[in-house]
């Protein structure tokens, strides 16, 4: 069986479309030298569909000095990570997330003050670009912390034995409620279906790395006797997680107004997309898209749009 490390580097180094390739490309010749790696995750992965399509990636920059230089992008990036920007290449769009190599690393763990960075890169991802070999196993190590901080957390809460996908399951519910998401409730299960034997494979390679002692039994996860109280400390820990990661993501959005042009727009063709709604974008709300921001957000919260 490969282990965690050896599964996340074979599948990072699966080959993306060519369009995606270039357009990473684009993307990391446009800070300094600083880039680093650019991966590409999300929607547009799974679906292979380009074409109208607003495509995901993180870049992983050295640090954001180099980056930016030393004026207040490199700041918010460093206090409120990551950084989000538009780009558009070739007929293609996307946004980018910025982190630097230790901010990506850091995030990818239980320490993490919010689940947005490990919740996605327990998902699949690949190498669009990257700078060398030494990058490389920097991001492999980086996204190996990814599913064990998921299901680790879900195994705080289990009531009972259970199935690896029943695991993946209730970590993605418990990802999605720590985030002000615009995406329907059987989202999580949408996206273990598209490829279930993927997460099998990984969880089980994961569970190796959980900090709650567990066993697996006939495809069933046992919890052992936990002697250093780790249980408690995940539950304990998940109040506030939920509690922050919603007030970050109203953060992250009155920041973006002033990083991401059209960011308004944005959020509404996201909005609409994943929860069926049909937010029009008046004139005014793109002269002032953070204060139109936060009046949305309020709004939609009410009609059950983002939870």
């Amino acid at each position: 069986m490969l282990s965690l490390t050896q599964l996340v580097a074979e599948e990072l180094a699966v080959p993306v479309q060519t369009g995606v390739g270039e357009f990473a490309a684009h993307i990391a010749a446009q800070f300094n030298g600083a880039a680093r790696a650019v991966l590409f995750y999300g929607s547009c992965l799974r679906s292979e569909q380009l074409q109208g399509e607003m495509l995901d990636f993180y870049l992983i920059v050295s640090d954001y000095e180099t980056a930016y230089g030393k004026g207040w992008l490199a700041k918010w990036n460093r206090l409120l990570p990551p950084n989000v920007f538009p780009f558009q290449h070739n007929g293609l769009i996307a946004k980018v997330a910025v982190l630097s190599e230790k901010d990506f690393h850091d995030l990818n763990r239980p320490a993490a003050s919010a689940v947005s960075v490990w919740a996605r890169f327990a998902q699949p991802s690949r190498f669009a670009w990257c700078a060398d070999e030494t990058a490389k196993h920097t991001a492999v190590i980086a996204i190996s912390g990814a599913a064990p901080t998921l299901l680790n957390a879900a195994l705080a809460f289990v009531e009972r034995d259970v199935d690896v996908l029943d695991l993946w399951q209730s970590g993605f519910q418990m990802t999605y409620s720590a985030e002000l998401r615009a995406e329907r409730k059987d989202r999580p299960s949408s996206v273990i279906a598209f490829d279930p034997e993927r997460y099998r494979s990984f969880g089980i390679a994961a569970l190796f790395h959980t900090s709650i002692a567990n066993e697996l039994r006939g495809g069933k996860i046992l919890l052992l006797p936990d002697v250093d109280g780790r249980i408690a400390q995940e539950k304990n820990r998940w109040p506030g997680l939920r509690r922050r990661g919603k007030l970050l993501t109203i953060a992250r959005l009155a920041k973006a107004a002033f990083t991401y042009a059209g960011g308004i727009d944005y959020l509404a063709w996201k909005i609409n997309r994943h929860a069926g709604t049909h937010i029009v974008i008046r004139p005014w709300q793109r002269k002032w898209p953070l204060v139109a921001a936060l009046f949305l957000v309020p709004k939609l919260l009410a009609k059950g749009a983002v939870r």
